[in-house]
């Protein structure tokens, strides 16, 4: 498989293994807090499959400067590094479209971009894509 081919694997592979576990984290947290009936109904935004595409980019380099460390430590990079990410495509999508689709209004959010508290989230996501990626590489697809 050529550099190109792997990473527009990546990219979708990403994308998909984000936008699934949004619309899970979603209905499971919506049925946790009320919001949502038993059908447990998820949910995510057409604008996430380019920016979870990303973490294919992204993370292959990052797990190659990082992979060594302490998972702890690894984690809490993980986890900066995706509200970075979600920070600044919020602001871009707010100053390209009017609007950014996930205006954060409870919990300690900064300017309804990001929300801190869900920072272990974040991490174990993180966490989850790193494994998935060494999983992948196993097999030889990256």
């Amino acid at each position: 498989m050529s550099a190109t081919q792997q990473n527009i694997f990546l990219f979708c592979a990403m994308a998909c293994v984000g936008m699934t576990t949004e619309i899970f984290f979603t209905a499971i947290t919506g049925f946790i807090y009320g919001e949502m009936s038993v059908q447990m109904k998820g949910f995510s935004y057409v604008w996430m499959f380019p920016i979870y595409g990303l973490a294919g980019i992204a993370f292959p380099p990052i797990l190659k400067l990082i992979g060594n460390w302490n998972v702890l430590l690894r984690m809490c990079v993980y986890a900066i590094g995706i509200l970075m990410v979600e920070f600044a495509t919020g602001w871009f999508l707010e100053f390209a479209t009017g609007q950014c689709p996930w205006e954060y209004k409870e919990g300690w959010h900064v300017l309804g971009y990001i929300r801190i508290d869900y920072f272990p989230f974040w991490a174990m996501f993180g966490l989850m894509v790193e494994l998935l990626l060494k999983f992948l590489m196993r097999l030889r697809f990256v």
